[in-house]
């Protein structure tokens, strides 16, 4: 491990425990990383495995094999200054080995899913990313991700609010830096997430009807990303400025040369 990348790893860290939210915006390749890495108030990038799944052909879910992953991953983190979050799903059945795999190639921060898997066995996956980095003498940042929203929708909200308070708090024991909880949150959720789990301790994801990054802020949430999201606003603009050209118009006079 170069001492870039351990130095990448403590800032990475330092955004996450700072008292402003941070915000990555998610990338899906080289040259995505490199817009983003270039537009002012960027401090960090976070790949989203739902987009670079879909970059190459797959299905969201670990349907691409894990060193392809890796090597993709890998492109983003050399194609930018910044230190670079992975989003390594699940750990593709060795969270710990995939997150060794992940620092060799200059990522020094990852989102883990739990799946809803029982809760000693998640607890497991999250100690073992956290042992992982420890072992290659970084500080690894886990943002450790519990579907309790995304699995519980057909539960009592209160049942599902409790598990994601549960494991979060478990996650945080074994070292995970923050917890992840994905899911369309109001206020009342975000505010008893943080209260069960901790002040700058939750990482969310904004979707169309979030809140917005100030009252998060204000809430005590430490980070937000935005997941496949940013891939579909530049495939929607994408789609948009094709069915105009083949209607007969024109290149979008702002269009800028980024590649």
């Amino acid at each position: 491990m170069t001492e870039t990348n351990s130095a990448k790893a403590s800032e990475l860290l330092r955004l996450h425990q700072a008292p402003e939210i941070l915000q990555v915006v998610n990338v899906w390749d080289a040259i995505t990383a490199k817009v983003i890495t270039d537009v002012p108030g960027t401090a960090a990038l976070a790949t989203a495995s739902h987009s670079i799944a879909a970059t190459l052909g797959y299905e969201d879910g670990e349907n691409i094999p894990v060193d392809e992953m890796i090597s993709f991953v890998g492109r983003i983190a050399a194609a930018t200054h910044l230190p670079v979050s992975a989003d390594l799903e699940s750990g593709y059945g060795n969270p710990g080995e995939t997150t060794r795999k992940a620092i060799g190639v200059g990522i020094v921060g990852a989102n883990i899913e739990d799946q809803m898997r029982p809760l000693t066995d998640a607890v497991n996956q999250m100690a073992a990313v956290v042992h992982a980095g420890a072992a290659e003498g970084i500080d690894f940042v886990l943002n450790a991700r519990t579907d309790a929203f995304l699995k519980g929708k057909d539960r009592a909200s209160e049942d599902v609010l409790a598990d994601a308070i549960e494991r979060g708090k478990a996650f945080l024991d074994v070292g995970a830096t923050t917890v992840f909880v994905p899911g369309l949150l109001d206020e009342r959720t975000v505010t008893a997430l943080v209260e069960g789990i901790g002040w700058n301790k939750i990482s969310v994801i904004n979707v169309p009807g979030s809140l917005p990054p100030a009252k998060l802020q204000e809430l005590g949430v430490a980070r937000i990303s935005y997941g496949p999201w940013t891939q579909r606003v530049a495939l929607t603009a994408l789609a948009d400025a094709a069915a105009e050209l083949l209607a007969g118009g024109q290149l979008p006079e702002n269009t800028r040369p980024l590649n």
